[in-house]
């Protein structure tokens, strides 16, 4: 490859040639359940990437493709090259699962053999006019990620031993990867400074990695939340069950005289009731009267309606009816109901209340922790006077336009600031704990002076890394505590009735609006509490990698010079998808509150930054068209900069959000990914790689048209060569069909799951087309993006459709007339036609035992009405149709893996065949829309590897065993 830098010889990466998807998506999966430890708990971000994907992407991003010599013009072999394919594969499997995430050992053999990839390419590139500075083989180039976000990727880069480097333009992001990657490196291995930890008088060596940092984080977050109690403890009292209260309800007799702790209060919102006969009684709005759904602890709120009054009532117990408990006083049309006249009360009617500064709190509930688990109250007098006599010092005013999940239809219902999302006791307690802050960071530096830790009176922000510093990066730790307390501490929070808690607000990328919310106890040991956070919290900085340094700076990616000569992986903005500028605001105002003074350049603006945010919103620029213009133009140029800056060495990769958005006929579009494909070559970039990663279970598959592909697509690319010329139409297809057999060959030969299939397919057909300057229409025009995925996805349609006239003639008719008729009947006449076209007889189908042929009609036999005592051996007539199917039939019943693997050690050299029907089957039923149809074909090659794994243990264990033994 040639560029300005002169012509290097690059070896070609595993990651532009192979990859364990299934292993990878599966590892990726069940991260999302993990909490204890994960980077995620350390602070909210929105649409984190998988720590296993990113870590394996990273790995094949790095290390060689053992077949990389014949891109250097010399042979290989291929056997030999397949075997070190799989042994790094191997490495990769190990590398992804969570419990080898800090294994020093599986982490070690990873950093080797990207040491010996990279030696070997510096090897190659010794005569190249700049080898000292981009192929020193005792120094591995750093790392950058320009769109950083919540740092999955930097975090893995520097735990596979590279400098990482991160940078994005959202302040609170940057906050984030500063205490991922870049204060843990800083002050590794320092024992704690607090009084409790120097009167154990461990040895300094024993504090490894970040465990000094932690203990003082959980040391100094502790004194807050006591000293925050001992200022606002009175605003959190407990409650007291009384003699009135058990009159209503006999269970709460044990309890009459106690003080209980409260988990939470609930409240509904209310405005004025629209009926004039009530017009001064404020109703509330709730969705549900719902407090526990538990098996045996259900509980429910009973309003009590007194004439023009009501109460909270509160009954344990199943309702006898549960449709009003459930509904709480929603109507069946429209939104809410009045609850003293069941007057219907609109959307619109109760925006207009709330922004008339019109719309209130009432608790219906008090949440108190008894001797056996929950304790269900009703509301009393005492508790709605202490929570309305909280008077705030300070409310963040700044505004909150583009947050709210109602924002489509201009409604706001009274929020307008970031300070209406909190009620006045929860504005209290957050300026309480910010304030705080300052303090603890006052005795961190105190007795870190006192414990014998040196200060060059240089802070954080101006790279110090004495006592003045370390006080610093602790208050980092505690403000981000503070912030993270803030979505859960919020007026929009909502009480989960089959988990019996308080659930935040955050639950997806959006500030929905919760009708009837709850207010935890932040003083309860519960969820809510800060020291509870802050334990979480001080988990993850245990696991953080300290081996290499880490540095992070706020930049905007469409003009950083970070990447010079770097490393680059990246997971940029998705088009039109989610304006996080708006959502981190929610944290920002808490934030910049608390730490300014520590990182004061990086809290500069009143909020973050938004104009520069390479989002396509049309709010923000005045219509739809001048927002892709922008983003088209920002993405351009950020890409522009990665082809020019990366290392030429290595792929570039991105991670991009697909999603599916419209099926013509056979061609399936999607805007956001063609506008973002069409940014990647605009800026000079050739992919050479495109593979889906899901978050789903590798063998999980949603309806097609909603679109069952990955979540995320990784696109490995590298700069186009300078010199690459134009070629036209007809020479792309002609390179396209000698380029893309060859491709898919080798990918279904691995098993890649079929649901992948499509969207990796793009990764070699986008090579052949971004290869050249330009591929030219007859007119001479430039050949788009859409039109070249319309083109790539024909030729995989044909692919198959050229594979499937290699089998028999029985299997050709069936597929003829899958396409045509499904599983339904059709008229004897057509089908005849057909079969004698394919070479075949509809009698000879129908011996076969695939078809059903009576009173005219034709139809095909489902998998599920094959017979169960079905024999290959003593069978005469077997298409490769009828002995997928009974594969099938065995796989997705009691049989799983191992039976199938039973029935295909008894057909020994149909396995090939087999494999390709089920590719070309699940893609026609996917063209047809027939989501349930194409399922069985996905997870059978989904599970394939494992089948063929097990074919030979079940040869010589059972090979006379009968294919009703494994279910049916």
């Amino acid at each position: 490859m040639s560029d300005e830098r002169g012509t290097v010889r690059i070896p070609k990466k595993l990651i532009e040639v192979a990859l364990p998807l299934d292993e990878i998506n599966v590892a990726a999966k069940r991260e999302k359940s993990i909490r204890h430890g994960h980077p995620s708990t350390l602070h909210l971000w929105w649409a984190r990437r998988p720590l296993a994907a990113a870590r394996a992407v990273l790995f094949a991003q790095l290390v060689n493709d053992p077949g990389y010599e014949r891109e250097l013009g010399r042979g290989v072999n291929e056997e030999a090259a397949e075997a070190e394919r799989k042994r790094l594969f191997e490495i990769i499997k190990k590398l992804v699962l969570w419990e080898n995430t800090t294994n020093e050992e599986v982490l070690a053999e990873a950093r080797e053999e990207i040491w010996k990839s990279w030696r070997e390419t510096c090897a190659l590139n010794k005569k190249h006019p700049q080898a000292k500075e981009l192929f020193n083989p005792d120094k591995l180039p750093a790392f950058h990620d320009p769109f950083a976000g919540g740092g999955a990727i930097p975090l893995e880069a520097q735990r596979l031993g590279l400098e990482a480097w991160a940078s994005d333009l959202n302040p609170v992001a940057v906050l984030i990867n500063k205490a991922m990657i870049e204060i843990p490196p800083k002050f590794a291995g320092r024992p704690p400074v607090n009084p409790d930890a120097r009167k154990q008088k461990r040895v300094a060596s024993e504090w490894r990695g970040a465990a000094g940092l932690a203990a003082d984080v959980r040391y100094y977050g502790q004194w807050m939340r006591d000293e925050a109690e001992k200022r606002i403890g009175h605003l959190y009292p407990k409650v007291r069950v009384t003699e009135e209260m058990a009159e209503e309800r006999p269970d709460l007799r044990e309890y009459v005289g106690e003080d209980l702790t409260v988990i939470a209060w609930l409240w509904a919102w209310t405005v004025k009731s629209p009926n004039p006969a009530y017009k001064d009684v404020e109703v509330p709005l709730a969705s549900t009267f719902w407090l526990s759904k538990k098996k045996g602890k259900e509980a429910y709120i009973e309003p009590i309606v007194e004439g023009n009054t009501y109460r909270f009532s509160v009954r344990v117990g199943k309702p006898k009816n549960p449709d009003p408990v459930g509904n709480g006083t929603k109507l069946s049309r429209g939104s809410f109901g009045c609850l003293l006249s069941n007057t219907p009360m609109s959307y619109s009617y109760i925006d207009d209340e709330a922004n008339a500064g019109r719309m209130s709190a009432r608790m219906m509930a008090i949440v108190a922790e008894g001797r056996r688990g929950r304790v269900y109250l009703p509301p009393t007098a005492e508790m709605e006077n202490i929570a309305r006599s909280s008077i705030p010092s300070w409310k963040p005013e700044t505004p909150c336009r583009g947050t709210f999940a109602s924002n489509a239809q201009g409604r706001r219902y009274g929020f307008h600031t970031f300070g209406d999302y909190f009620t006045p006791r929860q504005l209290v307690a957050l300026t309480t704990f910010s304030d705080l802050i300052g303090e603890a960071r006052e005795q961190v530096l105190a007795d870190a002076l006192a414990a014998g830790m040196p200060d060059d009176g240089r802070g954080l922000e101006t790279g110090g890394d004495g006592a003045s510093a370390y006080a610093d990066a602790v208050a980092v730790y505690l403000g981000l505590g503070v912030s993270r307390l803030s979505d859960i501490c919020n007026a929009l929070c909502r009480w989960e009735v089959s988990k019996t808690q308080v659930r935040n607000l955050f639950g997806r990328q959006a500030i929905p609006m919760v009708w009837d919310f709850a207010e935890p106890n932040l003083f309860a040991n519960a969820a809510g509490d800060y020291g509870v956070s802050l334990n979480t919290l001080s988990k993850v900085i245990d696991r953080f990698p300290c081996n290499n340094q880490g540095f992070c700076l706020q930049s905007d990616a469409s003009n950083q010079n970070i990447s010079r000569d770097n490393i680059v992986s990246t997971d940029p903005p998705y088009y039109d998808n989610i304006c996080y500028s708006d959502l981190s605001d929610f944290f920002y105002v808490w934030l910049r509150r608390s730490l300014k003074p520590v990182l004061p350049s990086l809290f500069a603006t009143i909020a973050v930054p938004k104009a520069e945010e390479l989002v396509a919103t049309p709010y923000r620029h005045g219509s739809k068209e001048a927002a892709e213009a922008f983003f088209m133009d920002g993405m351009t140029e950020a890409m522009r900069r990665l082809a020019e800056q990366a290392h030429p060495a290595f792929p570039v990769t991105i991670y991009y959000a697909f999603k599916q958005s419209e099926t013509k006929g056979n061609d399936t579009t999607s805007p956001g990914w063609e506008s973002f494909l069409e940014a990647v070559l605009k800026a000079g970039f050739a992919v050479t790689g495109t593979w889906p990663m899901r978050t789903e279970l590798s063998n999980r598959m949603v309806g097609m048209g909603t679109n069952a592909l990955a979540s995320s697509v990784i696109l490995a690319c590298r700069r186009r060569d300078l010199s690459a010329p134009p070629v036209s139409r007809r020479e792309f297809l002609r390179e396209l069909k000698a380029t893309l057999p060859e491709a898919l060959d080798e990918m279904t030969a691995s098993s890649i799951a079929p649901v992948d299939l499509a969207q990796a397919s793009i990764g070699p057909g986008m090579g052949v087309f971004s290869r050249y300057s330009a591929v030219l229409e007859a007119d001479g025009t430039p050949m788009t993006v859409h039109d070249a995925l319309v083109l790539i996805n024909r030729e995989l349609d044909e692919y198959f459709s050229g594979a499937s006239g290699d089998v028999d003639a029985d299997t050709r008719f069936c597929l003829g007339w899958f396409g045509q008729a499904g599983w339904k009947e059709g008229l004897f006449g057509e089908a005849d036609v057909l079969a004698r076209a394919r070479g075949t007889t509809v009698d000879g189908v129908r011996e076969a035992g695939v078809v059903e042929a009576n009173g005219g009609k034709v139809r095909l036999m489902k998998w599920s009405e094959y017979p169960d005592d079905w024999s290959p051996e003593t069978d005469s007539r077997t298409p490769v149709w009828e002995a997928l199917h009974h594969l099938i039939r065995v796989h997705q019943c009691d049989g799983g893996e191992s039976g199938a693997a039973a029935l295909l050690a008894r057909m020994p050299g149909r396995a090939a065949a087999i494999r390709q029907l089920a590719y070309r089957l699940y893609t026609l039923c996917e063209r047809k829309g027939w989501a349930e149809d194409a399922r069985p074909y996905n997870e059978l090659i989904t599970s394939w590897g494992a089948v063929e794994a097990q074919t030979p243990a079940v040869i010589e264990k059972a090979p006379q065993k009968t294919l009703s033994s494994y279910g049916g």
